[in-house]
């Protein structure tokens, strides 16, 4: 398959990347690396993006923005770096790339625990990745010559915790190949329009 990776060299991308290029054609994209770059919250440059690398038989994005801060600071314009950058982001990766996608391709999103377990400080996170699962669930319905559509839904990943760690209070870190089995799922196996949950119930 060629693959292309949105994403492919952040610390969860760069995993998946490792792992599909084993035995798949893959081809990353990001906004300043990669085989080619993109800007998500540009629809523009997200075409430029598919006229640069044709036709391919699965897009998976890890990548896209929130802004993270106490809900009585965020102004209007903090909410829209979320829903630019990750929620029309990944919309338009579909809405744009389905033109671009061979019959029987996939899409795979990415979303997190915020959906269902928000912490401190994340309302626009949390409201974004939940909107980002409602639209996997509707659009699988529409989408034509048998293309498929999932969305991964990670906790925090163990590489992270370092970083991370302190805003995710009792949570058990994800093993990192626990993490890119969802992926593997998604483009891998049969199923549309799933939240694949890779995390316990907290």
């Amino acid at each position: 398959m060629k693959i292309l990776i949105v994403g492919g060299n952040g610390t969860i991308g760069s995993k998946v990347r490792d792992h599909f290029a084993k035995k798949h054609e893959v081809i990353t994209a990001g906004r300043n690396s990669g085989d080619v770059t993109v800007d998500m919250s540009d629809s523009t440059s997200v075409r430029a993006m598919f006229e640069a690398i044709g036709t391919v038989d699965a897009v998976v994005c890890t990548a896209g923005e929130a802004k993270w801060a106490e809900f009585d600071t965020m102004s209007e314009d903090d909410f829209y770096i979320g829903i630019k950058s990750k929620l029309m982001g990944q919309v338009n990766l579909v809405r744009i790339g389905k033109a671009y996608m061979n019959p029987g391709g996939s899409f795979t999103l990415s979303t997190g625990i915020l959906a269902d377990h928000p912490v401190l400080m994340t309302t626009s996170a949390a409201m974004v990745n939940g909107a980002i699962h409602s639209f996997v669930k509707a659009v699988c319905l529409e989408l034509k010559n048998s293309i498929r559509i999932n969305v991964v839904s990670s906790g925090l990943v163990e590489d992270a915790v370092d970083h991370y760690g302190d805003y995710f209070p009792g949570h058990n870190p994800i093993p990192m190949a626990k993490v890119v089995n969802g992926f593997v799922k998604s483009v891998e196996g049969a199923s549309t329009g799933e939240i694949i949950r890779m995390y316990d119930n907290c």
